[in-house]
């Protein structure tokens, strides 16, 4: 398991979201935080981050596709 990130590192992160999100702007953002994703609200970004480990990332998407 990763340790979590430091905030120094978060805030370097670069974020996106969705193209789908432009039409009413909720939506989450992401961030590839190495090893993890990084997963935050884009309307509050200050509440927090989810992570995950990228391959148990990329096991969630195979398996909602």
């Amino acid at each position: 398991m990763s340790e979590a990130p430091t905030v120094a590192r978060l805030a370097a992160a670069k974020w996106f979201r969705s193209s789908y999100s432009a039409v009413n702007n909720e939506c989450v953002e992401m961030a590839y935080i190495e090893p993890l994703i990084g997963i935050r609200d884009s309307k509050d970004p200050a509440r927090g981050v989810l992570t995950i480990e990228s391959n148990a990332f990329s096991l969630f998407l195979s398996s909602i596709k």
